[in-house]
């Protein structure tokens, strides 16, 4: 297989703190022989476990590189038992211009692995990823939100698996990040997802969805910041005592939890996120945008549960999701 062309500018595998990038070459028009310049820092310390880190997988969700930014800035060597791979800004284009999917190639990096070292540039990051960074690392933790179209209740979630000595390692740590929900989510496109990747390796794998809407708050950024620490003291990378507070437990185990629109319309909300639901109940509803007098199309819950997740914008698309039901009590 041919060689990935991103390389890095720090040392992977070197004792202290050291600050750079992974440097992709990319020529364009306004840079004939530019890079995409994507910030990395690596801390290592003696022998232990290896965390890679990632914010900003879609460009649009925040609490991830802001957790990281400043976990990179105060973590000094002498706090570290192991290493530390911090990527704030996984998708660096996507981030650079606030969108879910690289303005270069459109690629959605959680739907780019195992990636390609000749292909676009999204591929090229995910192979990077793939062949070098991920065989380094014992635990992943991928920080996600809704974006600008969509906005949940702050969990952290692991995924249900065939491998279940994997799952139960994902499970625990999970439930150490103490995320005011804990999920544990069936995916309903698993295919080129970084998750995948990570699980696949048989690698500890947590992500989260931490809010919504294009930008985050000062409960969602400390939600990720704690639930960080958590994780990373459970592996025993940091010292300190974990904080763990109250959490719902949550379950997504099929298609039935989601709820997707047939059509374009006006979107209104009929139940608030976080707010308990019956099999049947009104969850939206999607008012026609072209003329007036006709009743709106409603959508109804198809399980009993808690609204965890629910479209974002006013205006919604055919094929856009409703709104999603988690289970209580997993």
């Amino acid at each position: 297989m041919k060689a990935n062309p991103i390389s890095s500018t720090i040392p992977l595998d070197q004792d202290g703190v050291h600050h750079g990038y992974l440097k992709l070459p990319y020529s364009r028009d306004d840079s004939a022989w530019g890079s995409v310049m994507i910030p990395l820092t690596v801390i290592q310390s003696g022998e232990g476990p290896t965390a890679l880190l990632t914010g900003a997988n879609h460009g649009d969700e925040y609490e991830g590189p802001i957790a990281l930014h400043e976990l990179a800035s105060i973590t000094g060597a002498e706090d570290v038992t192991g290493r530390l791979i911090i990527v704030p800004a996984f998708n660096y284009p996507a981030f650079r211009a606030g969108t879910r999917t690289s303005p270069i190639d459109k690629g959605n990096m959680n739907r780019a692995f195992p990636g390609r070292p000749d292909g676009t540039v999204t591929e090229k990051i995910a192979d990077y990823f793939q062949r070098t960074l991920l065989p380094l690392a014992d635990v992943a933790v991928d920080f996600h939100s809704g974006g600008k179209t969509l906005d949940f209740v702050p969990f952290a979630a692991a995924h249900i698996l065939d491998d279940k000595a994997t799952q139960e390692a994902c499970f625990a740590a999970m439930k150490a990040f103490n995320a005011p929900y804990s999920v544990e989510l069936l995916e309903i496109d698993s295919a080129g997802m970084y998750d995948t990747a990570v699980e696949e390796m048989s690698k500890v794998l947590v992500t989260t969805e931490l809010g919504g809407g294009g930008s985050s708050t000062a409960r969602s950024n400390a939600i990720a910041k704690k639930g960080l620490r958590n994780v990373l003291i459970h592996f025993g990378i940091l010292q300190g005592e974990m904080q763990i507070n109250e959490t719902v437990n949550l379950t997504m185990p099929d298609d039935d939890c989601f709820l997707f629109s047939e059509g374009d319309g006006l979107y209104e909300a009929m139940t608030d996120l976080g707010q308990p639901v019956e099999k049947g109940d009104l969850i939206a509803r999607i008012w026609p945008l072209d003329r007036t007098g006709q009743p709106p199309v409603e959508y109804y819950a198809r399980r009993a549960g808690l609204v965890i997740s629910r479209h974002f914008p006013g205006l919604i698309k055919s094929g856009d999701c409703v709104a999603v039901v988690g289970v209580i009590g997993a």
